[in-house]
């Protein structure tokens, strides 16, 4: 069959050679109850319609089949020849009663036929749908969520032409000699909840939590001290079950000077400005790995592999507000002996002498500058601009990927006219969140998530353990007993 071209929401219609060379000619149209082009479908959305089927001439087929279909597809440009590399990750099939199907299946002429079908978009993929060798199990379980659309949207989504995802509902009739076929391109933003965040060591190339420089008013002066900037992973951005709007996060600052004398002083921190990246990974092999973790240029193999990067910038963080903090450092708390250890169990011997180690740590700390530090905590918000760039979730698959990373960079000055940057990067999860309200779906009824929640909560009422216990005393009075018999009878039972 005729190779079927990049996809863009058109319906499109593939026919065999042996049709053009006389075979009657078979319309099909693809109808999607209450579809637009800019509709977003998500997690277990109804994507419905019906088929309409006419001939120009009576035609003889053998079966009709009704498909939702989601396709990756990655092209990589190699030295001798270009690599393309596509992926099938969901199939699924429309049964058709034998009752929709005309008599004798046999399409008459000047007469449309029409075939309705049904689908509701998965949660999950079959295990079928990724089944080569991964290095963790959990990245097999990112690779058996749906991926976003991608490549397909009216406004930037910030990928590649390298790389494509498409959902499509694809109509096919077949026959012994030929077969036809049309597609219409739906958009699908599926529901991802939030992950835990990632634990980033210094392998991972990509990300900068932390980050130290020294200080100096001019080349050479000596230095004021060292101010260290850290950061941790921010909350994820949740992009909104519709997919026009994303709820804002905010990252966190810790800064933290250490004077080199008691004279110097924190640097006035001038501004922080940040920029989100979206960075897309594709490959024309199988990922075994995370892409965004240790260093992915240095994890080629046979196949291909390539990146992508796309930046946009986010409002400066104010920071009118941001004072510095003098804190003790915990041997200064030593020191003036308010230190909560015993100092002598740790620095002296049992007779009272100092220790060579304890001797030595006094050097160090004659040598350290200040007996304290300062600190500064700045709240970045993040606000990503939905209504300019097409933001899709966090995802892994079995050829691409995306992922985010949040860069601040943060301008400190110790002496007017002079200035110093430090840039941290870090990893920044995006998205789906549920639709509000989302229990109870068009029809009125509950949704299906709603109701295996509520099946699960019934579950968990009907296993939760039972709680038995002595009846208390009022109802213990109320028991017969020896007490309330004559004390013949009861002498007559002891």
């Amino acid at each position: 069959m005729v190779a079927r071209s990049w996809p863009n929401g058109q319906v499109q219609a593939l026919v065999e050679p042996a049709q053009k060379q006389g075979t009657p000619k078979i319309s099909m149209n693809i109808h999607i109850d209450n579809h637009f082009q800019s509709k977003i479908y998500t997690t277990f959305s109804t994507v419905s319609g019906h088929v309409e089927l006419s001939a120009s001439h009576d035609v003889q087929f053998d079966q009709v089949q009704i498909l939702l279909l989601g396709t990756s597809k990655t092209c990589i440009d190699a030295i001798s020849v270009q690599q393309s590399t596509s992926h099938t990750f969901l199939k699924l099939t429309m049964p058709i009663p034998e009752s929709y199907y005309p008599e004798s299946r046999r399409l008459v002429a000047g007469t449309t036929y029409t075939i309705p079908f049904h689908f509701v978009v998965p949660q999950h993929l079959t295990l079928s749908a990724c089944n080569h060798r991964l290095r963790n199990d959990a990245l097999r379980e990112e690779h058996l969520r749906l991926p976003p659309s991608l490549g397909s949207w009216k406004k930037d989504d910030l990928a590649p032409h390298m790389s494509r995802i498409t959902y499509f509902v694809r109509a096919r009739v077949c026959r012994q000699d030929a077969a036809m076929e049309v597609s219409r391109d739906i958009n699908v933003i599926p529901l991802v909840a939030e992950d835990a965040p990632l634990s980033i060591t210094q392998q991972d190339k990509m990300y900068v939590m932390s980050k130290s420089k020294t200080l100096r008013k001019s080349i050479l002066s000596p230095k004021l001290g060292k101010v260290t900037v850290s950061a941790n992973q921010p909350a994820p951005a949740m992009i909104s079950a519709d997919g026009h709007g994303i709820t804002p996060t905010a990252a966190q600052l810790d800064l933290v000077f250490e004077p080199s004398s008691n004279e110097s002083q924190p640097p006035r921190i001038v501004g922080i400005t940040s920029k989100v990246t979206a960075v897309t990974y594709y490959s024309a092999g199988a990922i075994s790995q995370y892409p965004n973790l240790k260093d992915w240029a240095r994890s080629f193999g046979a196949d291909g592999r390539g990146v992508y990067t796309s930046s946009v910038s986010l409002p400066p963080a104010p920071v009118e507000g941001v004072a510095w903090h003098q804190h003790i450092t915990a041997q200064g708390r030593r020191d003036s002996g308010y230190d909560s250890e015993l100092y002598y169990d740790s620095d002296h011997s049992p007779a009272g002498r100092p220790t060579p180690s304890s001797a030595r740590d006094s050097r160090r700390r004659n040598n350290q500058g200040a007996p304290y530090y300062y600190g500064a905590k700045v709240h970045v918000p993040v606000q990503l601009p939905a209504s300019k760039k097409q933001f899709v979730p966090t995802f892994h698959s079995c050829i691409s990927s995306r992922v985010y990373v949040l860069w601040m960079t943060v301008t400190l000055s110790s002496l007017v006219g002079t200035s110093s940057t430090v840039t941290l990067g870090v990893p920044l999860q995006v998205g789906v969140g549920a639709r509000e309200g989302g229990r109870v779906d068009s029809t009125g009824l509950p949704t299906f998530e709603a109701a295996m929640e509520d099946a699960a909560l019934e579950l968990d009422a009907y296993l939760q353990p039972r709680t038995l216990s002595v009846p208390d005393v009022q109802f213990q009075s109320e028991l017969p007993g020896y007490y309330g018999l004559p004390a013949s009878q009861a002498g007559q039972r002891g």
